[in-house]
C-alpha cells in the first residue's frame, strides 16, 4: 500500500468524520434558531449590577448569538422603578407579543397574557440557551432565583423600596425581586411557586452582591425573550 494512498485514505476519513459531526449539529442549530425564550446559563457575575437594562439586554443577545439564535432582538425580562424623573419600565412591555418557545421547541406561553397567567413554565421547560435544565431546589448548587424586579403581572414596583438593585446598577446595597424558575420554594404558598415574584434578594453584603444572590439560591440569572 503506497504512502500516497494511505494519506488519501486518512484524509477521506477525517473529511467524513467532520461531515458527520457537522450534520449532527444541524438539527440543534436549526432548533436553536427558532428559540424565542431561555434562561441564561450563567449570569454576568457582578450581582445586581447588570449595567442597567441595556447591559442585561446585551447579555441576552450575546448568549443567544453563541447559541445560534442571534438573528432576533433579545430582551431581558426586567422592570425598573421610577427614579430621578424617569418613568418606571415594565418587564411585560419589553418582550414583544409572543408566542415564545424554548430551545427544544416547547411553547412556554402564546402571548403576554398567558405568560402572566396559566403559562407552561416548569423546571423542565425553563431551559437555558443551550437547552439545559437550570438547577433548582434540591440541586447543588440551587440556581432557581431569577432576577426580575417585577410584580406578578409583569409591572414595575412603585418607587421607594428598592426591588431592582437600584435599577440594575448596584452590586452592594439594595434588593432585587426574584422568581423561581422551577416553581418551587420553602412551602406551597403562591410566592414560592411564582416564576417572577417569589422574594426579594438579601444578604450580608447589602442584598445585591453576587454572594448575596447565591446565598438564597440564585446566581444572577435572567429570563430572555425574543421581542421580534
Amino acid at each position: 500500500m503506497s504512502v500516497t494512498f494511505i494519506s488519501a485514505w486518512r484524509t477521506g476519513l477525517c473529511a467524513a468524520a467532520a461531515l458527520a459531526l457537522s450534520m449532527a449539529a444541524l438539527p440543534a442549530q436549526a432548533q436553536n434558531a427558532n428559540m424565542t425564550f431561555f434562561v441564561t446559563s450563567h449570569g454576568i457575575g457582578n450581582g445586581g449590577n447588570l449595567g442597567g437594562l441595556a447591559g442585561a439586554d446585551n447579555w441576552c443577545q450575546q448568549l443567544a448569538q453563541a447559541a445560534g439564535a442571534g438573528g432576533k432582538t433579545w430582551r431581558a425580562y426586567l422592570s425598573t422603578q421610577a427614579e430621578d424623573g424617569k418613568p418606571a419600565v415594565n418587564a411585560k412591555d419589553r418582550i414583544g407579543k409572543g408566542p415564545w418557545q424554548n430551545a427544544k421547541g416547547e411553547v412556554i406561553a402564546k402571548d403576554v397574557a398567558e405568560l402572566h397567567g396559566a403559562n407552561h413554565l416548569t423546571k423542565q421547560t425553563a431551559l437555558s440557551e443551550k437547552g439545559e435544565v437550570i438547577n433548582g431546589r434540591g440541586d447543588k448548587p440551587n440556581r432557581h432565583d431569577i432576577l426580575t424586579g417585577s410584580q406578578a403581572d409583569g409591572t414595575a414596583f412603585p418607587a421607594g423600596e428598592d426591588r431592582t438593585c437600584k435599577n440594575w446598577t448596584s452590586s452592594t446595597k439594595g434588593s432585587a425581586m426574584v422568581g423561581h424558575a422551577d416553581r418551587m420554594g420553602l412551602n406551597e404558598e403562591p410566592p414560592a411557586k411564582s416564576w417572577n415574584m417569589s422574594h426579594p434578594s438579601r444578604g450580608p453584603d447589602g442584598g445585591c452582591s453576587q454572594a448575596d444572590l447565591r446565598s438564597t439560591g440564585g446566581d444572577g440569572l435572567l429570563y430572555c425573550f425574543a421581542a421580534n
